[in-house]
């Protein structure tokens, strides 16, 4: 298992070394510097059009430390005190973020152990990290105004197209470098809100999520057989509760040789960084279009993930993983699901293993209005094979931690009483909530037939083995 390593593509990695403790930095100096260089590199543009990035950050560099050279030159004619090396260290790695990175959330972003930024507003920012803490930080901005400003900067620089963020299009939704997500909202809330999530580990197997304690060692043996056997996967939960680990982890279970395709609004299972794990790996990420709309109402340039999994079916994948269910997409799914060789997966925000059901279904009505509750049920009953939950504990209000761990498995087995899918619980919550052996899957041939010991089916067996490495 790998966490995200911290590396000069950092935008502030180039001026300080990333163990060095930050220098108090002077904002209303860097505002100027960056003002100075930013219009530097507009003139520059205009004469060489064709500048690359690189050349642009190495000119971007030199005209900061231009500026500098020239403000201790100021100061020392004037016998005013001068920047340490420090604090010079400090304005130059503020001036470059503020241009080609965050900005004044550079910092957060270049800290491995952050894994959340949330800002309700210019000066109430809170982060959380990968150990469950929630900490209130300095203001981020000079103000909600100049908090936008920022916003813009970055949806018009960093996104894989250039974005905007106006009164006509006040919300954004975007990828950032190295994987992160960003999605603000102005003029629709009082004020401006933004939030930041990393996926801070990307190459992770069953075994490494038993060793963190995600999930005990029965469910998981039980669910790498699932993989093996071609099952259909959804894993639920609420935000944040690991279903995009979950998922990254059932992928790493997969031969090498397997050729899937992967499906998302925005990159996060990233499977296609891991050319080790998934040389085979066909990468789909939807597109929002512009601020423009066709004859047809949609937003020119947009393709969205009812589209990509449409288009999945020619590209001779053996697999379809859905990152996220949301919205119309659900019905081409479970149609890939149905008709496929199976081994399709996606995540879908459920609080049960059993609400899922009524969650997909639902998503299926909406997407096509042709689609019946009795169609919907059925088709979800013949094209899922496997629900897994994931459950978030949060505890620390009363001075506990926080847990998220794999509390249920459950298996549908067609249409059972009123329509609705049967199901069997395999897994369900034991006595602390984790998923501990319930009843034998009907399917359980499939299981042994790719190698499945069925003695983690018998409670007990395994609940000694939850948290030790190595697989049986």
């Amino acid at each position: 298992m790998v966490a995200e390593p911290m590396t000069d593509r950092t935008a502030g990695g180039r001026f300080r070394g990333v163990d060095a403790p930050p220098a108090p930095v002077d904002w209303a100096l860097v505002r100027r510097l960056h003002e100075a260089t930013a219009t530097a590199l507009a003139e520059e543009l205009k004469r060489r059009p064709a500048l690359s990035a690189v050349a642009q950050q190495e000119l971007a560099r030199t005209r900061i430390q231009d500026g500098i050279d020239e403000l201790v030159r100021e100061r020392m004619r004037a016998g005013q005190a001068v920047p340490s090396a420090a604090d010079e260290l400090a304005i130059a790695e503020a001036v470059f973020a503020a241009q080609f990175g965050l900005g004044r959330l550079q910092p957060y972003v270049d800290d491995p152990q952050v894994e959340n930024i949330e800002a309700h507003g210019h000066d109430n920012v809170w982060v959380g990290y990968a150990d469950g803490r929630d900490v209130r930080v300095g203001p981020v901005a000079d103000s909600d105004e100049d908090l936008v400003r920022q916003l813009q900067h970055i949806a018009a620089r960093l996104g894989r197209a250039e974005r905007t963020l106006t009164t006509a299009s006040p919300l954004l939704t975007m990828r950032l470098p190295d994987g992160l997500r960003l999605a603000a909202v102005i003029e629709t809330v009082p004020r401006p809100q933004l939030v930041i999530r990393r996926h801070r580990i990307r190459d992770v197997d069953l075994d490494d999520l038993v060793g963190l304690r995600a999930i005990d060692r029965p469910p998981a043996e039980f669910l790498r057989a699932a993989v093996r056997a071609r099952k259909n996967i959804v894993v639920t939960g609420g935000q944040g509760a690991g279903k995009t680990l979950l998922l990254r982890a059932l992928a790493n279970e997969l031969p090498v040789s397997e050729n899937l395709a992967t499906i998302e609004k925005h990159f996060e299972l990233l499977l296609h960084e891991l050319p080790d794990r998934h040389p085979r790996v066909v990468p789909f990420e939807a597109r929002e279009g512009t601020g423009e709309r066709g004859p047809d109402g949609r937003r020119l340039g947009e393709v969205t993930l009812t589209e990509l999994v449409e288009q999945a079916l020619v590209m001779n994948v053996s697999r379809v993983w859905l990152g996220e269910v949301r919205g119309e997409e659900a019905w081409p799914l479970i149609e890939v699901m149905e008709a496929g060789e199976g081994g399709s997966c996606c995540t879908l925000h459920a609080r049960s293993a059993h609400h899922a059901v009524e969650r997909l279904a639902n998503l299926c009505m909406r997407g096509r209005a042709a689609v019946t509750p009795e169609h919907a049920y059925r088709s979800c009953a013949s094209a899922i094979d496997l629900i897994v939950h994931i459950t978030t504990v949060d505890e620390r209000w009363i001075g506990g931690e926080r847990h998220r761990f794999v509390s249920q498995v459950v298996e549908c087995n067609g249409i059972g009483e009123g329509g609705r899918p049967a199901v069997t619980d395999v897994f369900a919550p034991g006595p602390d909530g984790r998923a501990v052996p319930e009843h034998d899957p009907v399917d359980l041939a499939d299981y042994l037939r790719v190698g499945f010991d069925p003695d983690w089916l018998r409670s007990g067996h395994g609940r000694w083995a939850g948290a030790a490495g190595g697989r049986r």
